[in-house]
């Protein structure tokens, strides 16, 4: 069994920055990829970020490549994901998840362990 918590989501303006995170307990942390998934209401669940076991492998959506970076500290079990030039249509639930392979995958069937998820809310 994995626990995942996220943490640090909240309000911010269009144009600004926000820092999420996922603190993982119950398993071999650094053993598995990390991936960040987000869902707005009314929406499907859709991939965001991932990262492999070591941290050297990352994959982007297209709508977050070049804004968004996704990173991991395998001392401190946790993922982050940092926001940058945040728009309103990053509006959503953003969740971990942990995959159940060490490397970079991106559809959710792939991923064994979800977080409770944090709201992320742009203001225009």
């Amino acid at each position: 069994q994995v626990q995942l918590v996220e943490s640090g989501g909240g309000l911010v303006q269009a144009g600004g920055s926000l820092r999420v995170s996922c603190a993982a307990s119950g398993r071999t942390f650094s053993m598995y990829a990390m991936g960040w998934f987000r869902q707005a209401p009314g929406k499907e669940r859709e991939f965001v970020a991932a990262i492999n076991w070591s941290g050297d492998s990352t994959y982007y959506a297209d709508s977050v490549k070049g804004r968004f970076t996704i990173s991991r500290d395998n001392a401190k079990n946790t993922v982050y994901l940092q926001m940058n030039s945040l728009k309103p249509e990053d509006t959503a639930v953003y969740y971990c998840a942990a995959a159940r392979t060490g490397l970079v995958v991106r559809t959710t069937n792939e991923y064994g362990y979800w977080g409770q998820g944090t709201q992320v809310t742009v203001s225009s």
